[in-house]
């Protein structure tokens, strides 16, 4: 068995490939900027890089990246993949999803893996407790968080626990070929989040609520407004309203997902001057 594990620099990834490794599987690390002496070039968007990097290789992890996802899959068929673990995203599963910039890439991955006839499993983790991290730009530059929605409730979870979920399925034929929605233990909302962040570096973390318009002018440099909407959208509509949470983390890990505060203490130095 060798695993492809494209977007190896990502954290998702990189705990795989250790995860793997520790079992003593075959791991193929691969990112459109490899680095490190077993890493090898695939870029997503370049099919010159697929044949190469999916040489001997009987499963893959799998970014969502939908821009030449019918070369990938025709290359993955061709070199006689058995097994592809997408990482997709919960918000597939909202009614109008195929006509979401955040949904619609990974719903298009996920429709071009199911018509290869290759066996598949999807997993759709919500919110990523990672997120938060843009909150460290703040921070370090002493002014309070915006928040167009404070109130706004999401399913943070920890990078690890999607990583531990994806060695399952990888590891255990029995739980593969099938979707996954992947949450956290807990809905949270975002001033709930940052009180818990404010908790573990031991300093007040203000925030102030913003309109729309005004978040999305703050972020202009780096949310394009047609991603910038859908996001405001979703978080208005879980805005006072707890988010449906899943089992699917501890059914493939075996153990309870990591809350928030886990993944606050394993990432504080990123929110300390």
């Amino acid at each position: 068995m060798t695993v492809l594990v494209t977007g190896s620099r990502g954290a998702v990834a990189r705990t795989l490939v250790g995860l793997l490794r520790q079992r003593g599987l075959a791991v193929r690390p691969a990112s459109s900027r490899p680095d490190g002496p077993d890493a090898v070039h695939c870029d997503l968007t370049d099919p010159s890089t697929f044949a190469a990097a999916l040489k001997g290789v009987t499963s893959v992890f799998l970014y969502a990246e939908p821009s030449r996802i019918g070369a990938f899959v025709e290359e993955a068929v061709g070199g006689g993949v058995e097994h592809v673990v997408l990482l997709s995203s919960s918000s597939v599963l909202a009614p109008d999803a195929g006509k979401s910039p955040l949904a619609s890439s990974h719903l298009d991955v996920e429709k071009a893996l199911e018509a290869s006839g290759l066996h598949t499993t999807s997993l759709r983790p919500g919110s990523f407790a990672s997120n938060a991290l843009a909150w460290s730009w703040s921070l370090r530059s002493g002014r309070p968080i915006s928040l167009p929605f404070p109130g706004s409730h999401s399913d943070p979870i920890h990078e690890a626990d999607v990583a531990e979920a994806a060695l399952a399925v990888l590891t255990d034929p029995g739980l593969g070929g099938r979707p996954y929605t992947l949450t956290g233990p807990e809905s949270l909302t975002f001033a709930e989040q940052i009180g818990i962040l404010g908790r573990v570096i031991d300093r007040p973390i203000p925030f102030r609520q913003v309109t729309r318009d005004e978040w999305k002018q703050e972020m202009a440099d780096h949310i394009p407004s047609a991603y910038a909407d859908p996001l405001l959208d979703w978080w208005q509509s879980n805005d006072g309203t707890p988010v449906e949470l899943t089992q699917a983390v501890p059914e493939l890990t075996g153990h309870p997902a990591r809350t928030f505060t886990t993944w606050a203490e394993d990432h504080a130095a990123d929110f300390r001057e």
